[in-house]
């Protein structure tokens, strides 16, 4: 009989799932809350959340961005998000005219403000960018929050909390940290906007 390698896929790759969920969910229910709480506490006040990777970690920044404007469950009002991965003219100007390092610190520091918070999603939390804006968004006096996960590397000495996953596979490391922001979108309907 011949093997089926796409259910060898399917299961390892949901016992590997569930293993990192098990290992992490009380490991960064603390951080998490705290997180989700500067969150709140930001677009009560009008604040902007900044959202920004690289690679998949930019596609989840753009995910998680359009439900804050959009919706996640509940219909309210948009809520202040940006992913700064989006603007291709200001991504290749700022890479061509200063450097990759500067794609996403330059936009935090031509939009940044006091009250605003900037989450980043790294699995290694060692990209020269990503860097580069947390050390930004600390001179602006702006919230940093770091989706990590592979230790945390540098970011995690940065960021002004961090939440690091438990595993070193890239694509475990990603798929709860687009779990980890959905909870951001619901806490934000449910809690700061009573809409439960």
């Amino acid at each position: 009989m011949k093997k089926n390698i796409y259910k060898e896929c399917l299961d390892h790759a949901f016992e590997e799932h569930a293993n990192v969920l098990k290992n992490t969910h009380m490991a960064i229910a603390k951080s998490a809350k705290l997180s989700a709480d500067i969150i709140a506490k930001s677009l009560t006040s009008e604040g902007t959340i900044f959202w920004c990777g690289n690679g998949g970690s930019a596609a989840d920044s753009q995910h998680i961005a359009a439900e804050f404007v959009g919706r996640f469950k509940k219909d309210r009002r948009p809520l202040r998000s940006i992913a700064l991965t989006t603007d291709t003219s200001v991504l290749t100007c700022v890479s061509n005219d200063y450097s990759f390092e500067e794609i996403f610190s330059r936009q935090i520091n031509a939009l940044g403000r006091n009250g605003d918070v900037l989450v980043v999603i790294t699995t290694s939390g060692n990209s020269e960018n990503i860097l580069s804006v947390l050390r930004k968004a600390k001179e602006a006096n702006i919230e940093s929050i770091a989706l990590l996960g592979k230790g945390g590397g540098e970011a995690a000495k940065i960021a002004s909390r961090a939440i690091i996953i438990d595993s070193n596979e890239t694509a475990r490391i990603q798929e709860i940290h687009l779990l980890i922001g959905h909870t951001f979108c619901e806490y934000a309907e449910l809690n700061v906007f009573n809409l439960g």
